[in-house]
Order: C-alpha cells, then structure tokens, then sequence
C-alpha cells in the first residue's frame, strides 16, 4: 500500500511533519500486535503487517531524501541498476572535476575542487527545493512534467555523491 494512501495524505515532498507524527502514533496504538494477542494466527500477522507497514512509512515519510526517493518509485522514475540520460553539459563538468581530482596533490587544489563540488551541490539543492515546494498544488499532467525534471535532479544528486565520496578518499590520503 502507497504510503501517503495508508496515513491518508495527499503525495507530497514535504509532507506536515505534526500531522506524520500524530497519524503515526495514532496508527502505532491502533496495530499495535499486543492488542491482538489472543487473536488467531491470520489475524495477527495481519496486525503484524500493518505495524511494520506503518514503521516503514513513517520512516520514510520523515525523512526529505527518502521521501523523495520513494515518491520517484512510485511513479517508476526511479529503478534499481537504471541508466539515466543525464545531460551532456552536466556530464561534461562531471569529468572535468573527476580529471582535476586525478591530478589533486596538495590540500590547495582539493580545497578547490571540494569548493567547486559544493558549488554545484548547492545549486541543485535550490533546483531541487524550487521543484518540490508547490508540487502538492499541481494538476496531474504538471505532476508527471514535474516528476521527470525532479528525477533528472535526483540522478544528478547521486552522481555528485559519488564524486563526493571520492574527494573524502583524496582528502583521506593527502592527511596521511
């Protein structure tokens, strides 16, 4: 079941953290599988789903990335082992930064690498938090427009962490 269906909310990426909690707890007592005890077997499993169904969804719903990440699934814009087209320019600057970090030997120039990547990091969190903000209010066709200029972001944001990763490696070795 879609998480936001199950807490009885409307999709969004910024979902009203009180009313998460409140509906949270609320559903914690309601499943809760003490409560069902001496229930038969089928029905505590199915009180057991729904506890673990709510845990899952709260901790989700908590938490902005996972969020985003989740309602990009849910629209199948998000799969595991896909290929995204990220765009050429984006890929460009990508390997122009990888090269540069090949070449890092002292902590001045991964200081201007790491500069650089934090840069282009903060710039897509601002993209990211513009095209987040309103989607609530959206029709369903600028949903979908939406959705698909979210999840160029998001492959963006997972190629940058990769690369931040990287810089925390070069980083690791220039202080030993």
């Amino acid at each position: 079941m879609n998480y936001f269906d199950f807490y009885n909310i409307a999709e969004s990426f910024h979902p009203d953290t009180a009313a998460l909690k409140k509906q949270f707890y609320t559903l914690s007592k309601q499943y809760h599988p003490d409560f069902y005890a001496n229930e038969d077997d089928s029905k505590q499993q199915e009180i057991l789903e729904l506890s673990t169904l709510n845990n899952k969804a709260y901790q989700t719903l908590s938490d902005g990335n996972k969020t985003l990440e989740y309602i990009l699934k849910e629209h199948n814009l998000v799969n595991e082992g896909a290929k995204p087209q990220l765009p050429a320019d984006f890929l460009m600057e990508m390997m122009d930064i990888n090269e540069r970090l090949m070449e890092v030997d002292d902590t001045a120039q991964l200081a201007e690498v790491t500069t650089e990547v934090l840069a282009i990091e903060s710039d897509i969190n601002e993209a990211l938090s513009t095209l987040t903000a309103d989607y609530e209010t959206l029709d369903d066709t600028a949903k979908e427009s939406r959705l698909n200029e979210i999840a160029n972001i998001y492959y963006r944001q997972k190629y940058l962490l990769r690369i931040k990763e990287s810089l925390d490696t070069f980083a690791a070795r220039l202080g030993n």
